[in-house]
């Protein structure tokens, strides 16, 4: 009987540290990364987001997409994220996930395309970190797409990304 409970307990000590040394490798700060990105490149079939300085990749980070990701976004609800060039035109570092940056989805063809068909065209996707305490999370949430068609990051990639890329960056995203 003592050594079985002496298994378990070892075992519930080996997973409490592996599960801790899990949380520390996702909440602290990635590899540093200097200077200021010229710009995006998002590839959704790599699931990868890109931070570029003219041609060269300053880092890239793994992200996770809108549950539905194939396919330009076409209207609110399709948990699609979209596709094309746009611009990083604003941030909120009052989000309801660990920090966020505006797309400037949708753009006048989107508006259009979308009216055209009667459907209305949503908005409001970001670039974003975990939802607010539930960052630890992060082990589990971005090994599958969860987002509404929004891109999203661990916060401490989300950290990086937030000090690199000003407003008015541009961003590419790519099929």
């Amino acid at each position: 009987m003592a050594s079985a409970v002496t298994r378990i307990l070892c075992l519930s000590s080996l997973l409490a540290a592996s599960l801790l040394l899990i949380w520390l490798g996702l909440v602290m700060p990635s590899a540093a990364t200097t200077g200021i990105a010229s710009h995006i490149v998002v590839d959704k079939s790599d699931r990868r987001l890109d931070l570029m300085q003219g041609e060269a990749v300053m880092a890239t980070f793994a992200i996770a997409l809108g549950g539905a990701p194939e396919g330009h976004k076409g209207e609110e609800g399709d948990q699609r994220t979209p596709e094309g060039h746009y611009v990083i035109d604003w941030r909120n570092d009052r989000s309801g996930y660990h920090l966020s940056l505006h797309i400037s989805y949708p753009d006048a063809a989107d508006i259009a395309r979308a009216e055209a068909e009667g459907k209305d065209h949503g908005g409001m996707i970001m670039i974003h970190g975990q939802r607010n305490a539930l960052g630890w999370l992060a082990f589990l949430t971005q090994r599958f797409d969860w987002t509404d068609g929004c891109i999203a990051v661990t916060n401490a990639d989300m950290d990086i990304i937030w000090n690199t890329v000003p407003d008015g960056t541009p961003i590419e995203i790519t099929p």
